[in-house]
């Protein structure tokens, strides 16, 4: 296999800032890619939701940027902005032309500095509503809407960092005051708890100084605990229906697997690909092919800090058994863990899995965030071809052993039309 290694440059303010360059000058534009080592994970019990409040506040302004004017100055630029909340981070992004590269980073940095001085009641009763419409609109009144959170609220017990949904409860979401503002954001929006890519058309020293200049005189509060997790998996098998306003029906397979760049999950995703990668994925071609119990059906590997799952879920054609439908898929499970998996299998799941990879590898936001992303949970922000070799590693055994995740207790979730009464 090819090294796929980047030229970069990484190291440290002594604030704890941590900042990777990365010069790619075939195109004059600059993403800076900031992640803060905060998710949901660390929302208190009563306080669900607050790291995600957070991605809505940090652009209701700070001392020197009014509301509203940080999309103003990006978007006038030219260039583009955006946000995320998962488990594990939060990450604030812009790709701007080049010439705009200190603009990004003061905007950043005014935040990151001064964001407390410019907070109002005001401010934060309009983004308590904008989280609440969210809430509403991609999840209590969306047709399957709750099925994440009821995955995770089955999968990890109550004092698990992955157990309540990243946008929170209701009740948490309208409860939030400035005094929970104001401990959140003095506890993980500081220098030492972030770091920051800059990747693009940009001259190296000068950055530095930019960076220096923006990022340098703030000062870092004490160091963020370690968060300590339980991290047990289910001891015994859960079901739950929920009747929702939806017309088909829908089944999630849900097992406990491993945490983020353990071996197994490479493994775990060829296997993903091998049942439903394409339309000569085996759960594919017997559910929805052959047998047309399904509409669709897919397979995936999810992996975090402090967590993974493996899930198959499928969506039953009106009249068809999600009780048969289930059948075949541990079925076809257990025939695929004792028997042969071909060669043709696993060398079409490696490459697919490989193009993806390479393909995304053409834009620059997803390189600064590959950057960032590999700096978080590895240390290493060039482990790109790390990463690329642990999936060439993976045999038939490989995926074959992993027989051992779907031997223990499991969740089994169902999404049914309100009006119809269901017996698992």
């Amino acid at each position: 296999m090819k090294i796929l290694s980047l030229d970069y440059q990484k190291y440290s303010l002594h604030n704890g800032l941590e900042v990777i360059l990365y010069p790619e000058t075939s195109l004059p534009i600059t993403v800076v890619n900031l992640w803060y080592n905060v998710g949901s994970s660390r929302d208190s019990k009563r306080k669900t939701g607050l790291a995600h409040l957070f991605e809505h506040m940090m652009f209701q302004g700070s001392r020197h940027v009014k509301k509203g004017e940080h999309f103003k100055f990006i978007q006038d630029s030219g260039g583009t902005l955006n946000a995320s909340t998962s488990f594990d981070v939060t990450n604030y992004f812009e790709k701007i032309p080049s010439d705009f590269l200190e603009t990004a980073l003061w905007l950043e940095s005014d935040r990151m500095g001064f964001f407390l001085e410019a907070l109002t009641d005001e401010t934060l009763a309009n983004q308590i509503e904008v989280v609440k419409n969210e809430r509403l609109e991609r999840y209590d009144n969306q047709p399957y809407g709750l099925t994440w959170e009821k995955v995770f609220g089955l999968l990890y017990k109550e004092t698990h960092p992955y157990h309540a949904p990243t946008i929170g409860y209701m009740k948490d979401i309208l409860s939030y005051n400035q005094k929970d503002v104001g401990e959140f954001f003095n506890t993980y929006y500081q220098p030492r708890n972030a770091s920051v890519v800059i990747a693009g058309d940009f001259e190296i020293e000068q950055t530095k100084d930019l960076i220096e200049k923006y990022f340098g005189e703030m000062k870092s509060a004490k160091e963020v605990s370690p968060l300590l997790t339980d991290a047990k998996n289910l001891l015994e098998s859960k079901s739950e229906i929920v009747y929702d306003a939806v017309s088909l029906e829908k089944i999630l397979l849900v097992w406990n697997t491993e945490k983020i760049f353990h071996e197994n999950n490479f493994a775990l995703d060829i296997l993903s690909d091998i049942l439903t990668g394409s339309k000569n994925g085996r759960l594919y071609n017997i559910l929805v092919l052959q047998r047309e119990l399904a509409l669709q059906v897919s397979a995936f590997q999810f992996s975090g800090k402090y967590g993974g799952f493996f899930c198959v879920t499928a969506t039953a054609k009106p009249g068809k058994s999600l009780d048969e439908i289930k059948k075949i898929i541990l079925a076809e499970l257990d025939h695929l863990f004792k028997n042969e998996i071909t060669s043709e299998e696993l060398t079409r799941a490696k490459n697919g899995i490989k193009a993806n990879f390479i393909y995304s590898m053409q834009s620059l936001d997803s390189v600064a965030n590959h950057l960032n992303h590999y700096n978080f949970y590895l240390g290493e922000p060039n482990s790109f071809s790390f990463e690329l070799s642990l999936y060439e590693k993976v045999e038939k055994e490989s995926v074959k052993q992993c027989a051992l995740y779907f031997d223990k207790p499991y969740v089994d979730l169902r999404f049914v039309p309100k009006e119809k009464e269901v017996k698992l």
